[in-house]
């Protein structure tokens, strides 16, 4: 396979992959969230019921890590030109830092506190508290993964017009 081939496959499999992570995060945030946040503390308690065989922590972190390979390998695969890299580096800084280290240090505390603490364990104030925050940290997440998306799909266009040139 030539460099030009695999920079292809490489880019095509960063937008479907952001984009996959984005419409995740935009189908849970109008389909789970006003079920899952819509009445604290007793919708928590639904979807904790419900969320059994799987749930979105099944979903994002495969999904997520294959984020982070594919635009490592298209970093690397696109480093030498510069209309592009700053593209893919910008998908790459913009999904870590929304999706990841975010999640990381938002999210993952409020997770604990919602799903994985006995029920009974905090006050019912302090579980709206919590749900409220989590639903105003998500737009962070939303529009994170939108931005990693289109720059993602912005190099590949600039790919596509580059390599449309050549003989």
């Amino acid at each position: 396979m030539t460099r030009d081939r695999l920079t292809w496959a490489v880019l095509v499999a960063l937008v479907w992959t952001a984009m996959m992570s984005f419409g995740g995060v935009a189908a849970e945030t109008v389909m789970l969230y006003p079920n899952i946040f819509g009445d604290p503390p007793a919708s928590l308690d639904r979807a904790r019921e419900f969320l059994v065989a799987g749930g979105p922590s099944d979903y994002f972190p495969p999904l997520g890590a294959s984020v982070v390979l594919t635009c490592l390998a298209a970093a690397v695969l696109t480093w030498r030109d510069r209309r592009l890299r700053w593209w893919v580096a910008g998908a790459a800084v913009v999904f870590v830092a929304c999706e990841f280290l975010f999640s990381v240090f938002f999210f993952w505390p409020r997770n604990e506190i919602m799903f994985v603490d006995p029920v009974g364990t905090h006050s019912p104030e302090y579980l709206r508290q919590v749900a409220a925050e989590f639903v105003a940290g998500h737009r962070v997440r939303l529009v994170g993964g939108a931005v990693t998306a289109a720059l993602a799909f912005t190099a590949l266009l600039r790919w596509a017009r580059t390599t449309a040139s050549r003989p």
